[in-house]
């Protein structure tokens, strides 16, 4: 086949990328001015300034849709705003009397230091030393002289804090397989220490060995715990303290023992302490060594000797400055023990007596620890060189850290007292010079940490915290008065500080039930509810008195309180978006409802007085102020309403609408005429040209588009919640605004009418920017006009549009459409001629000539115009153009085929050829018309007279018992219904029909009944040439008639296998004086009776499933069979119709 059938248009495929009509956000393309215009009263002929005035009110509430989100508030990370410091908050000033006390008691804990230091700490003594000279500021003179004071002074007094927490995995020494574990501990001095000696075992101390194997044990105090029966996991959580004489070389011992005596030397371990002096104590210590055994030499009888589980030997210069908290590995005794299991150990190195001044005086290790901490505070502040001293979070370089550890480690502070010291320096400190909150919300964390572990500290440590406590919280409530000055919402830094600070508040909430003495007189969370409505007030009459004082007369107010309205609004939004959750999720704290009451009551103070004032002096001035300060006040009724489980009828502003109906009215009076004059203006300054290379439509459909979706976006905004009013004010917008859709429409035909066209133009540019414009504007109208929906109240339907609305939608698109059509209809009119012209040059082509190069003179004209009209319109319109374009192809070739009788089946053939090839050239692969566009209604009249006209005589009588057995009743029991069997019988070669019974049949007599008969016979004719119908016998007076009558046609199963073989039923009502009744007819394909399609088992025809048929009647495709028929001269095709004409006569006469 020639590749002409292969022709698609290439410009067809690009339908389905064409822009379709949206909204364009950019500004109207007159509109060059960006900046803000004045607002006044609306004069003739300034529709521009008005719209754009418009623009601006919209542009306010894109950011008032639903609720707002944090990450669109949150707009800066710039650094948050300075925090107000007090000097005076901080920590008194010491004297110089006790600032020299502090500097020798810093000096007196480097020189003294002992243990391990840490990874992290400085271990050098002169890089300690020179630190507190700088920490001091003292002189190297002063400097020097008080280390030698210091020197001369005595050495403190050390001691080991042992505590006992738990062993695991220890060995089975009972035979349950299990233990009963104690330990005993002592401190052993250097000369107890046992040294290895080469060529001998490897031998440990141990406090339990024979007398015979060593000399009394030089401990000078031995320790026991609590025996934990049957475990190899025990838990004591038992504390001891040691003495220590030389830290250097003094080292701590434990053994763990199996208990298995009834009185063992645990318990005579316990008088030990009762036992005073060195010498005493080692005399008790022998007796006790007596009773013991070696581990593992007990006899059969001794059945009650401890045994050994594992050892520990831990130096004392071992022991970290911060102190050790961890597992020890068990070890035996010698290389013959056998031992497993690990010890869990505390174990901190301090002073008893220090010689210092502060020690003499009685002032705490606490204290000292206080004042030290803040003076290394400030010092390493002072020297932390940042350009945001807030983001400081408290680090220490490592001599600091060092000093304070051994501090604290000698002054025996618990990790509690260490923990409430941070936290009230810092705190002190952060009033004075700000902190990051998140290191203070640390300190917080770590006192309540150790709080719940310890609970206790002394009274006047706890009234020194509960101090602290109070100072934060006044610090922090006055910042939270101030919180949108300190803690903006649009900046990140500051919220997350604000957060901090809540965690901080709320962490201190927590500790309120803890104290005897309660810091706070009242809840927190109520003191922070009554400084935020505090802030609140303050803040709003700041803002009033700025932005709309009363003492000004109501006119100038106005503006300002439109203003003052728009903040009120964006601070809700941060209330919500951003500071709601905090308080709520942090302190259960419902701030935004607090916020927003207490703001809502007051603008709606000011609104209502207002408005009384301004009600007698309305003027378009005062109703545009009026109209857009109520617009930020519906804002604020739907944005508490958009919350879950909010209502605005208990709000301040319910019912506020009221007074704003005069001057809503008037504004939309105005906003009516504007629009009119903005689309004249529009269309006269318009060259019927795209406005760019995207664009298809021209700059004044731009501009109606806009307008018509500025005042839809009003209309959501006003959202008037009188559903009567509702109805009232949206039947009037919308039937402007269809008004001015219809008056854009006519002030283009009245402009392109008056554009001159270009002289034998086949497709006019101008005439399709008008159509995109149309198009344009239907839409936009449409879209606008929808959303004009207004609540009906309770009588409502949810998302049912009001009636009234719906009939105006209705006939301002039926309006449109028809106007779209006319420009089709003239822009494809000018087609008309050129078409008729290459579908005659088909029709006259002779047959010499293949059908491709008939055909091609139409799809090269027809592509060409389509990439014409692909450039110029959109999608929309380029789909009417097809559509008709497509109907006056068709229209076209019937005018041809009727103009052209007694033709060539060629000619038809060629025809055929034409259809298919449009057919395909308009489909373009799915990018064009749809298929079933394409093959409906003119097509398939058509494409049927075209293939009926190539067919022979015998093949349109077989088409038309084909259509026969195709059609399908539309109304299945109008006609009755009539039951038959049907069955061949291959051994006689015949057919065998029952006609068993009719139901529901038309009443054609007088009576209401019929007379009803049935006439078989087979089709076609041609099929069986010399088979004769017969008829059943005639029911009278029935509509319901039994027949129960089998004939026989002797015909062979060859031919009831042909196309369109089948059994013709026709019902006819008898009449006695005139000519029969056509009651229905009904046709079975012979193709599928049993016997023709498949073997027939025995049984006989009654055996055989009856067939109900439902009559009917012929319906046109099967007359489009009858009318080629009669247009055929030859015999046969004659015989048919006059036999067919006959039947019609019955069935004409009946209707």
């Amino acid at each position: 086949m020639s590749a002409l059938l292969d022709i698609k248009s290439s410009v067809l495929r690009q339908v389905q990328v064409c822009p379709s009509f949206r909204r364009k956000t950019e500004q109207e393309p007159e509109i060059t001015n960006s900046q803000e215009p004045p607002t006044g009263a609306w004069k003739p002929g300034d529709g521009v300034e008005f719209f754009a005035h418009m623009r601006l009110i919209l542009k306010k509430g894109d950011g008032r849709q639903g609720l707002p989100c944090p990450e669109v508030l949150l707009r800066s990370g710039s650094p948050a705003p300075a925090e107000p410091v007090d000097p005076n908050r901080g920590l008194r000033a010491l004297t110089q009397e006790e600032v020299e006390m502090l500097y020798e008691e810093a000096l007196y804990t480097v020189l003294h230091r002992a243990g391990t230091m840490g990874p992290d700490q400085v271990d050098d003594e002169e890089v300690l030393l020179s630190y507190l000279q700088q920490v001091f500021g003292t002189s190297s003179e002063e400097h020097m002289e008080a280390i030698m004071r210091v020197k001369k002074a005595k050495a403190p007094t050390y001691a080991l804090k042992v505590s006992v927490v738990r062993a695991k995995n220890l060995l089975a020494k009972d035979p349950n397989g299990f233990s009963d574990p104690y330990c005993m501990l002592g401190i052993l001095p250097a000369s107890s220490v046992p040294q290895e000696s080469s060529g001998q075992k490897e031998q440990r101390f141990g406090f339990r060995k024979g007398s015979k194997r060593s000399s009394p044990l030089p401990a000078k105090c031995i320790q026991v715990t609590e025996v934990k029966s049957s475990t190899l996991n025990p838990v004591w959580k038992e504390h001891f303290l040691f003495e220590i004489d030389d830290v250097n070389t003094d080292q701590l011992h434990l053994d763990i023992w199996d208990h298995d005596d009834d009185v063992s030397l645990a318990e005579a371990c316990r008088k030990l302490n009762e036992v005073i002096g060195l010498k005493g104590m080692t005399r008790y210590f022998k007796q006790i060594v007596k009773s013991a055994r070696a581990n593992g030499t007990a006899g059969p009888t001794e059945d009650h000797t401890d045994d050994f589980l594992g050892c520990l030997n831990i130096p004392i210069r071992e022991v970290p400055v911060a102190g050790a908290d961890r597992w020890f590995k068990l070890e035996p005794r010698s290389s013959a023990s056998r031992v497993q299991g690990d010890c869990h150990l505390v174990l901190k190195l301090i002073t008893t007596q220090r010689d210092t001044v502060m020690s003499q005086r009685g002032r705490s290790g606490f204290l000292s620890y206080l004042l030290l901490l803040s003076r290394v505070l400030c010092f390493e502040h002072r020297v932390e060189e940042v350009p945001n001293s807030s983001s400081w979070r408290g680090e220490l370089s490592g001599p600091g850290t060092t000093v304070l550890c051994l501090h604290g480690a000698q002054s025996n502070l618990s990790p509690l007292q260490l923990a409430v010291l941070h936290w009230q320096v810092s705190s002190r400190h952060h009033q004075t010079r700000t902190l990051d909150y998140g290191y203070l919300l640390g300190l917080l964390e770590d006192v309540q940490a150790h709080w719940e572990e310890a609970a206790s500290l002394p009274q006047e440590q706890e009234e020194s915290l509960a101090d602290s406590f109070s100072a934060f919280s006044e610090f922090g409530l006055k910042l939270l008065r101030q919180l949108r000055e300190y803690f903006p919402a649009t900046n990140s830094t500051a919220v997350y500080r604000l957060e901090l600070l809540l965690k901080c508040l709320e962490k201190l909430q927590l500790f309120q039930p803890a104290f005897e003495i309660c810091p706070f007189e009242t809840e927190l969370s109520m003191d922070i509810a009554a400084a935020l409505k505090r802030g609140n007030r303050e803040w709003y009459d700041q803002l009033l008195n700025t932005k709309s004082p009363r003492e000004q007369p109501g006119p100038q107010r106005l503006s300002g309180l439109v203003e003052l309205a728009d903040i009120i609004y964006e601070d809700l939004q941060s209330c919500y978006g951003v500071y709601a959750s905090l308080f709520h999720g942090i302190l259960k704290v419902d701030f935004f409802t607090l916020t927003f009451r207490q703001l809502e009551r007051l603008v709606a103070e000011e609104a209502w007085v207002l408005t009384e004032e301004l009600s007698p002096k309305m003027n378009l001035e005062v109703a545009s102020g009026l109209f857009e300060l109520y617009l930020t006040l519906a804002d604020t009724q739907r944005f508490w309403n958009c919350i879950p489980g909010r209502e605005s009828r208990s709000l301040a502003l319910a019912g506020i609408h009221t007074p704003f109906l005069p001057a809503v009215k008037l504004w939309l009076q105005v906003l009516r005429d504007q629009a009119k004059w903005r689309l004249q203006g529009a269309v006269d300054v318009d060259t019927l040209e795209p406005v760019d290379a995207a664009s298809k439509h021209s700059s004044s459909a731009a501009t109606a588009s806009l307008c018509l979706s500025h005042i839809q976006e009003l209309w959501v905004r006003l959202a008037w919640p009188d559903p009567a009013q509702a109805q009232g004010l949206g039947t009037q917008l919308s039937q402007d605004m269809c008004e001015a859709s219809l008056f854009y429409t006519e002030l283009l035909r009245k402009k392109v009418d008056t554009q001159p066209g270009a002289a034998g133009e086949a497709v006019s540019e101008q005439l399709c920017v008008v159509l995109n414009n149309v198009e344009l504007v239907r839409r936009a109208s449409g879209q606008a006009l929808r959303g004009l929906a207004w609540s009906e109240g309770a009588n409502g339907l949810e998302g049912v549009l009001p009636r009234p609305l719906l009939s105006c939608i209705q006939a301002l698109d039926e309006d449109l459409q028809r106007e779209a059509h006319t420009v089709t209809a003239h822009l494809t009119s000018k087609m008309v001629a050129d078409i008729r012209k290459y579908v005659q040059h088909i029709s006259l082509s002779p047959d010499s000539i293949q059908n491709d190069e008939a055909v091609a003179p139409l799809l090269k004209y027809l592509d060409e115009k389509l990439a014409l009209l692909n450039d110029s319109l959109v999608k929309e319109n380029l789909s009417r153009v097809l559509e008709a374009l497509w109907e006056l192809l068709l229209q076209a070739i019937l005018q041809a085929l009727s103009a052209n009788r007694d033709v060539s089946a060629d000619f038809y053939g060629r025809f055929h050829f034409t259809l298919e090839a449009l057919v395909s050239f308009f489909h373009a692969e799915g990018q064009g018309l749809p298929l079933e566009n394409l093959r409906d209604g003119s097509y398939k009249r058509l494409e049927e007279e075209l293939r009926l006209h190539r067919c022979s005589t015998r093949e349109c009588i077989e088409q038309f018992y084909l259509d026969k057995l195709k059609q399908r009743s539309l109304e299945q029991n109008r006609f009755g219904r009539l039951t038959v069997r049907c069955h061949y019988e291959a051994a006689e070669q015949r057919l065998a029909v029952e006609v068993l019974h009719a139901a529901d049949l038309l009443p054609l007599d007088a009576n209401g009944l019929s007379d009803p008969f049935v006439i078989v016979e087979l089709g076609p004719p041609h099929l069986f040439p010399l088979v004769r119908s017969q008829r059943t016998q005639v029911k009278a007076r029935t509509l319901h008639p039994v027949y129960d009558e089998l004939f026989h046609f002797s015909v062979p199963a060859e031919a009831c296998r042909r196309r369109g073989a089948c059994v013709l039923f026709t019902v006819m009502d008898h009449d006695w004086l005139s000519t029969n009744d056509f009651a229905g007819e009904a046709a079975l394909g012979l193709g599928g009776v049993s016997g023709i399609a498949r073997p027939h088992v025995g049984g006989g025809m009654r055996s055989g499933q009856p067939i109900t048929l439902h009559l009917r009647r012929p319906r046109a495709q099967v007359r489009s069979a009858l009318r080629m028929l009669e247009g055929r001269t030859n015999r046969e095709a004659q015989e048919f119709v006059k036999k067919l004409k006959e039947l019609e006569k019955c069935m004409e006469a009946d209707l």
